[in-house]
């Protein structure tokens, strides 16, 4: 069976399912502070999406052993200028790092608060993973990654946002854009510079969960075809056996 386009927005529909169900146990039971940091910090809202990714490996026949989807199965990677880091879907087989993703979002109201954080997170990952791959701590194939974000559909996002008069000017890009589209900016740069193999920049929201994709080679086609091709370049060299 394929991965279909079906299969996708079912997954982001199940997302934010899970994320106001989340959010009520949260309330419920006062176990954080205010706004939607329950949410977002319990991780659940993404299985959907983590388990649609799984499915891509599962079809072409890796053990489901080797698919890592949960923390007790253990998500750590490692790292150059850290130990290590835990990512949120690892595929291994035979030492072999066939893929690890890394499952983000950013809603709001307040967009700005976590935006800066989102950046350096992704950044941050892929460096350290990469140059960890440098220093041959990935010895057989060269590990592939991808990035998976969903930014919360709403006014505020689509707002063009200021930029602060600062010591230097700021790249004239940036100008008159909104957290929608910066996002959008700083993916392809991630792709462009080759810190991430695929990514996927869906915008998205409770009220309307079919996701927008504001960037064509950031969409889902692209990102499924990406996972498909590394899939094909394994399945030749005989992985998984």
């Amino acid at each position: 069976m394929t991965v279909t386009r079906q299969d996708f927005e079912a997954a982001i529909a199940a997302y934010w399912g899970a994320k106001e169900l989340q959010r009520e146990q949260s309330a419920i039971k006062n176990a954080v502070g205010a706004g939607t940091a329950g949410s977002v910090r319990g991780g659940k809202h993404f299985d959907a999406i983590a388990t649609l990714l799984a499915k891509f490996f599962l079809d072409t026949g890796y053990p489901s052993a080797g698919i890592r989807v949960t923390k007790s199965q253990g998500l750590e990677l490692p790292g150059y200028y850290r130990p290590q880091k835990q990512w949120d879907l690892v595929v291994v087989h035979e030492d072999v790092l066939v893929a690890a993703f890394e499952l983000k979002a950013l809603g709001g109201p307040s967009y700005g608060n976590n935006y800066n954080n989102r950046v350096e997170e992704a950044l941050g990952s892929a460096v350290d993973l990469r140059r960890a791959a440098l220093a041959e701590l990935y010895p057989k194939e060269k590990p592939w990654l991808g990035y998976f974000f969903v930014m919360q559909d709403g006014e505020e996002s689509r707002r063009p946002v200021k930029t602060t008069r600062g010591a230097l000017p700021v790249d004239g890009i940036w100008h008159g854009t909104s957290y929608q589209d910066g996002f959008g900016i700083f993916c392809e740069r991630l792709m462009a510079e080759r810190l991430h193999d695929a990514v996927c920049y869906v915008t998205s929201s409770a009220e309307d969960p079919k996701p927008t994709e504001p960037v064509e080679s950031l969409d889902w086609r692209h990102f499924s075809a990406a996972i498909n091709a590394r899939l094909t370049y394994l399945k030749d060299l005989g992985i998984p056996g």
